[in-house]
């Protein structure tokens, strides 16, 4: 039986879930993310990785010759295929994925995109001010006015962090 491509990308993530985590712990670091994609002919795995104050190039490196070494020396292999190895931020502009992503993003900036219109929109930018299990509230200029809208957490497509101009 052949896995298909999801289900192999979901077993990597999870044994590579295990194997990042004790690194991660050990540089008091937080894994934000794991992706193990096929783009083009090469695939990649990508580690996003955070920490109070963000992460530097040295800590990027630091996990990747760790979790390199680690993958090298795992039985069985985790990802019997060539691959690129990435470990980087989430960036300035990541993604809220996690409910511990909404809440870290509380009384900040961020970009939300819904699957349909409210209120004639389906992208809104503002600093969420209010945050439940079922909904957000943002604060948002539309024009040169300030307003405020509570979303249903179920109507939002993608949500992230943003840099106001």
């Amino acid at each position: 039986m052949k896995l298909e491509v999801a289900d192999l990308s979901s077993t990597v993530v999870d044994a590579v879930e295990k194997l990042v985590e004790p690194i991660l712990t050990e540089h008091d670091f937080e894994l934000y993310d794991i992706e193990f994609v096929k783009e083009g002919q090469s695939w990649y795995l990508r580690v996003y990785i955070d920490k109070d104050g963000g992460i530097t190039l040295e800590d990027c490196a630091t996990v990747s010759d760790q979790l390199s070494e680690a993958l090298d020396n795992a039985d069985p292999d985790p990802i019997p295929q060539a691959y690129f190895l990435e470990v980087s931020s989430p960036g300035a502009e990541r993604p809220l994925k996690k409910e511990s992503d909404y809440q870290r993003a509380l009384n900040e900036y961020i970009h939300v995109s819904l699957y349909q219109a409210v209120d004639g929109r389906k992208v809104y930018e503002g600093t969420m001010t209010d945050l439940t299990p079922d909904s957000l509230t943002l604060d948002y200029l539309d024009k040169t006015r300030h307003k405020t809208i509570t979303l249903d957490r179920k109507k939002i497509a993608k949500a992230r962090l943003a840099i106001k101009f």
